[in-house]
Order: C-alpha cells, then structure tokens, then sequence
C-alpha cells in the first residue's frame, strides 16, 4: 500500500520541499495549507501527480476545522504526521517589551496545534503499521543551547513544543506511534531569513533520512536535520 503523509505549513519553505521530496519517493501526501489561494506551486505540482497530492484549506488554529478534516479523512490510515506550520511572531524586541497579545498566538500556532492535531488523527495514524507524529521544534527551544537569552516568545513555544512531544512519545509508542522533535536548521526561508546556512532542499532531505530510518527506540527524542541529537 502506498504511505501517506499529512503535513501543515506546506505551500512555502521547509513543507513545500518536503512534499517534493515525499512525492518523488512515491508517497501519497495531503498538504495543508492556511490560504490555498496563495498555494500556487502545490496547485503546479498536482498537475505532475494527481493522484498522489491532495491540498486541504486549514488554519491550524481552527479546531473545528481540524476535526472536520479529520472525518473526511476517517478511513485513511496515515504513516506519517508532519506538524510544520509554525509562527515566529515579534523579533528585535528585549527583555520589558515581550507582546502578551502575539506570545499567545505563537503558542496557538506552535505548541497547541501540533497536539490538537495530533489528536485529531490519532485514528488514523492507529490504522497504519507504525505511525509517526513529527514536529518540526527548534534548538532554540533547547534549555542546553540557550547560551544567548532573550527570544522568549519563539524560544518557549519550541521548549513546550518539545514536552509535548516527550508526552506523546511515552502515551503512543506502546500503540506503535512515534513521536519526534525535529530540528530543521538555519534554513534559508522567510522565517530564516537570506542569511541562513541551508536551503531548504538540504534541510528536507535532511529531515526525511532522519524520519526514514526513524525506530521505537528514539521516540521521543530531540534531533537535527543532520540526524545528531540535540539536549532539551
């Protein structure tokens, strides 16, 4: 049977290229997207695999939305969950001038959405032989790697990302569901910037060798792109 994957954030960067590259190895991929009307390369790559590519319309912040998808997609077993859509909110502001307002809908975006959503389709993710749950977190999120301060909004959405996925690991793995914190890297995106190390074909193939040879034993487990392990 050919295996599915379900992944958020998907018309641009990091998710635009992880579906290329889950495409070209034959899977089939329901691609998630807030504004399909600015989705214009998914729309070109369903023209050169229409049956393998599904876009769905979805704010990750809508639970009712995420539900509803969840039923149209009720009897599809899914082996891979890929939450990437994320939001970095505010930058260049310090210490006294943190915006209560865009702290909660970082958390929103990054910390409540990839558990909602892995809720959602728990089911799904049951019906496949081993499921996995991936969400994409950052260093940044790291206790170990703050050496620096300051980022309190991204950097705790990501460190709670990360508990999430710890708690999920020890939940799901005794179903024969996988949970894991990915890193992708300083990856040239709009979040990233034009300085970034990476691009982001270097960062997905990086992501997917890492998730391909994923086992039981590193559930719930913190890596990078490069498949080294980062602390919490």
């Amino acid at each position: 049977m050919q295996p599915r994957l379900l992944i958020t954030g998907a018309n641009r960067g990091i998710g635009l290229a992880l579906v290329k590259h889950y495409l070209d190895d034959g899977w089939h991929v329901d691609a998630c997207c807030r504004d399909i009307s600015q989705a214009h390369e998914l729309f070109a790559l369903v023209n050169t695999s229409p049956q393998q590519l599904q876009i769905h319309p979805l704010d990750v912040t809508d639970h009712a939305a995420i539900m509803a998808l969840s039923h149209t997609l009720a009897d599809t077993p899914l082996d891979l969950l890929i939450n990437n859509a994320g939001y970095y909110g505010p930058k260049g502001y310090g210490f006294g001038h943190t915006d209560i307002d865009e702290w909660r809908k970082v958390f929103e975006v990054n910390t409540i959405a990839p558990l909602k959503i892995a809720e959602a389709f728990y089911p799904q993710l049951k019906q496949a032989q081993q499921g996995i749950i991936a969400s994409i977190s950052s260093k940044v999120g790291s206790m170990t790697e703050n050496t620096s301060g300051g980022g309190y909004i991204y950097r705790s959405s990501k460190a709670a990302l990360n508990s999430v996925v710890k708690s999920l690991s020890n939940d799901l793995l005794p179903q024969g569901i996988l949970s894991v914190a990915l890193h992708p890297g300083w990856v040239q995106t709009e979040m990233g910037g034009p300085n970034a190390l990476i691009d982001t074909q270097t960062s997905a193939l990086g992501l997917k060798k890492v998730l391909d040879n994923l086992t039981p034993s590193q559930s719930g487990q913190f890596y990078s792109f490069d498949g080294t392990s980062i602390p919490w």
